[in-house]
């Protein structure tokens, strides 16, 4: 997209007394809210020209891109606006560790007073894109005395042996109409699925486009 249609879009906006817009960034494919940020005329328009989420940093003052350093940037995926025109949803893929400066996935890590565990369960697409963070980073680092590490690094038979094994126990366990040892056998599955995709360089987002396609 051009400087000129990057600025005729961010022009649609409604921008406060300080020139700014908050903008609200969202993982595309899983729709966990990562973080919230401000944006100016300016970082919207890089945000759109290039791809990568841009910010405007109140406090230093000075435009930052989202994972110049760490690695950690968003790939724009979709931009919506709301209906004040006032407020920015970024719908990116996130890469790397997470959003956070701590390290954590998201900045919304922490939850106000005590949290019932019943009440709002973790979705499936968010507890595998955090799997799946944690296991590009074994990959990147192979920290010593890491179980994953030694599967993503040691031999390719041992990892495909263990596949073998735990896709057995899952048979097992549904035969047997044995859904707590099933649930349980299924997460050990899932988890060395994850790692050999991880290790082959195949990600959860080439398996959400493989299984979209194959929709209806």
């Amino acid at each position: 997209m051009t400087e000129h249609d990057a600025r005729a879009l961010s022009a649609l906006l409604t921008y406060d007394e300080q020139g700014l817009i908050p903008a609200v960034i969202q993982q595309y494919d899983t729709g966990e809210v990562l973080m919230v940020a401000y944006m100016n005329a300016e970082s919207v328009e890089r945000t759109i020209e290039t791809g990568y989420t841009w910010f405007w940093s109140r406090s230093r003052q000075k435009y930052w891109q989202k994972g110049e350093s760490s690695g950690n940037v968003q790939h724009v995926r979709e931009i919506r606006y709301d209906c004040d025109e006032d407020t920015l949803l970024v719908l990116v893929d996130q890469v790397g560790a997470g959003a956070c400066h701590t390290g954590e996935r998201t900045c919304f890590y922490r939850t106000l007073g005590e949290a019932d565990p019943a009440a709002v369960p973790p979705s499936l697409g968010t507890v595998l894109e955090g799997l799946g963070a944690v296991l590009e980073q074994r990959k990147r680092d192979l920290p010593e005395g890491s179980y994953t590490a030694a599967l993503l690094s040691g031999p390719q038979d041992k990892l495909l042996k263990k596949i073998a094994e735990e896709a057995g126990e899952v048979i097992i366990a549904a035969r047997d109409r044995d859904t707590g040892q099933l649930t349980y056998e299924a997460a050990d599955l899932l988890y060395h699925l994850l790692v050999v995709l991880t290790r082959e360089g195949v990600t959860l987002s080439d398996l959400a486009a493989e299984l979209e396609s194959r929709r209806g």
